[in-house]
């Protein structure tokens, strides 16, 4: 079977020659459902070359079938704090290409496309999408907005402008492809292209992705590139699993603490109710016996005999000298 190098790689040093841009065209394709085409890869700091650069990302400016000029910023290197990653990163693409003077219609939507190998959170699905749209607080309805489009006034909705966001999970595709889409998973997650594919993209990752092709040089870089997402991988399985060892040890550790506060609460409630039950009874036994008493009392008034008013009372004589 043929061995593709994977698309992390290939996006941050092949696929940036013109020759390769139908691989990144096809997968935006894809990904929003009409034709785009690049037209250039933007040169800045955020296209650097070195492995562990801060702006690890790839800046495309493209068109799309409505002759739009788009942004689209893909990243793909684990991060911490990602949103926030995400947020600075379309932030830095929006005004890094705008010149200095340039009037605010200038500002072209961006899509910010990130392509995360690792687990970034609880979630389902392998795909999440969104956008910024200013919703009626209490009617609910969306918020237009009034702009000057060539001497013309229109409308324009905030998701017309604000960035919109694509989050591909590839650890999270577990499926047989069975669309365009589930193919470049299959692809982006194992490296994996069918031999008769259509998909767009794909066709041409085939041809021009292959690790055989690759100069010695290339493929050092990339098996060098490669053992280093092994040895990060290991280190944080490895980080995950002493996290989970030490959280047993703390849980049972604040376990055994509050199954002895609760015994303690528990033995204290079962006493104070076990008290209660006690105290009642021997309550009553007292008010049985003073009853009693007061019986004998009245008998002893009527002129009864000892030995009577023990028989109809059940009382000891031991307590005949209180009447």
């Amino acid at each position: 079977m043929d061995k593709y190098i994977r698309f992390d790689w290939a996006a941050k040093r092949m696929l940036r020659d013109k020759a390769n841009f139908a691989v990144l065209e096809g997968l935006m394709t894809v990904l929003f459902d009409e034709k785009v085409t690049i037209v250039e890869l933007l040169e800045s700091e955020g296209n650097q070359e070195a492995e562990n650069d801060k702006f690890n990302r790839v800046d495309i400016k493209a068109r799309n079938s409505k002759g739009e000029i788009i942004l689209v910023e893909i990243q793909q290197t684990r991060e911490l704090y990602y949103l926030q990653r995400i947020l600075y990163g379309v932030a830095k693409t929006i005004t890094e290409h705008m010149r200095l003077g340039d009037k605010y219609d200038q500002v072209k939507k961006v899509y910010s496309i990130s392509i995360v190998y690792f687990d970034l959170g609880k979630g389902a699905d392998y795909l999440y999408h969104g956008q910024n749209q200013l919703i009626g607080v209490h009617t609910k309805d969306q918020l237009v907005i009034n702009t000057r489009d060539r001497d013309a006034i229109r409308m324009v909705a905030p998701s017309d402008i604000f960035p919109e966001y694509y989050i591909i999970r590839v650890n999270e595709f577990n499926k047989v492809a069975t669309t365009p889409l589930e193919e470049w998973l299959e692809y982006l997650k194992d490296g994996n292209i069918r031999d008769n594919t259509t998909t767009p993209g794909l066709a041409e990752a085939k041809e021009r992705l292959l690790y055989l092709q690759m100069s010695d040089a290339e493929r050092h870089a990339y098996d060098r590139h490669m053992d280093n997402i092994m040895v990060e991988n290991d280190i944080l399985e490895t980080k995950v699993i002493e996290g989970l060892e030490q959280g047993r040890k703390e849980g049972r550790k604040i376990g055994l603490e509050e199954g002895r506060e609760e015994g303690r609460a528990e033995g204290r409630e079962e006493g104070r109710k076990e008290g209660l039950e006690e105290g009642r009874e021997e309550g009553r036994e007292e008010g049985r016996e003073e009853a009693i008493v007061a019986i004998a009392r009245k008998l002893k008034q009527r002129g009864a005999s000892v030995a009577e008013i023990a028989e109809l009372t059940g009382l000891s004589e031991e307590k005949f000298d209180i009447l």
